[in-house]
């Protein structure tokens, strides 16, 4: 096919540039907004059955519309072939507003979250291997084997067992909300949350990811975990990080990050 050299273009006419701008003004900067976070929410579902953290129709993901509403992925759909007509619309005492299909019933999970951290954006639920093995054998991914999670995420507790699907699971949250941007929730699997669908979905990447690095060190006999200075350093960087976004870094139990 012969293409049409730029230079020769036609030029368009007033009529027709008004009739574009027109069609563009048209679509109100909410909806434009919507689509783009549907479109958005369906890849980061289908990125998280590609990464095999999503099996069946297992797992699940939202994202902030406004103050007042959240898009969610609906229940009993596999995050592979989930599209943006999928999604669901609740408000934040969980009613559903929008939508053809039935909200994930782990929603309260999810609003547990908004409702705790203004700041975040979006929550990832998944069932990534390693690290559900680590949280159904008891055991936090609290030990600061690698400086990159000591960076990224501090320590990555274990939330206590809850009933999948009720508002008990946002309550074994509480506790950790605050200071962690990701939970294992035992015998059950792992959440995290984020600014973006995007920094929530890496972050349950990192969670995996280290899950698997403890799951070795465990295998070869032990770790050389961070401690002294080296720790003391890492942890005054996170926390310098952390207050430009208005939060205090805190390691295990709860201590704070703050070193002399």
């Amino acid at each position: 096919m012969t293409e049409t050299p730029l230079t020769q273009m036609p030029e368009m006419n007033s009529e027709t540039r008004s009739t574009i701008v027109c069609e563009t003004a048209a679509v109100p900067k909410a909806a434009r907004c919507e689509a783009k976070l549907r479109e958005d929410l369906a890849g980061c579902s289908a990125d998280l059955h590609a990464l095999g953290f999503a099996p069946g129709t297992s797992g699940n993901v939202s994202v902030r519309l406004d103050g007042a509403r959240v898009l969610a992925t609906p229940t009993g759909c596999s995050k592979r072939v989930v599209g943006p007509e999928d999604l669901v619309v609740v408000d934040m005492d969980g009613h559903q507003l929008a939508g053809t299909r039935h909200v994930t019933s782990e929603i309260d999970m999810h609003l547990a979250i908004y409702k705790a951290r203004p700041d975040v954006e979006a929550v990832v639920h998944a069932h990534p291997v390693f690290a559900t093995a680590f949280a159904s054998s008891g055991l936090a991914l609290d030990q600061p084997l690698c400086s990159e999670v000591v960076m990224t995420l501090g320590t990555i507790p274990l939330a206590a067992y809850a009933t999948t699907g009720t508002c008990e699971v946002g309550q074994t949250l509480a506790p950790y909300l605050q200071h962690h941007d990701a939970v294992l929730l035992a015998n059950h699997g792992v959440v995290t949350y984020g600014d973006s669908l995007m920094d929530a979905l890496m972050k349950m990447e990192t969670v995996e990811h280290f899950a698997q690095i403890c799951l070795v060190v465990r295998q070869l006999g032990g770790g050389a975990t961070l401690e002294g200075k080296h720790l003391s350093d890492l942890l005054r960087a996170r926390a310098a990080y952390l207050e430009k976004a208005g939060r205090r870094v805190h390691w295990a139990n709860g201590a704070s990050a703050s070193h002399s």
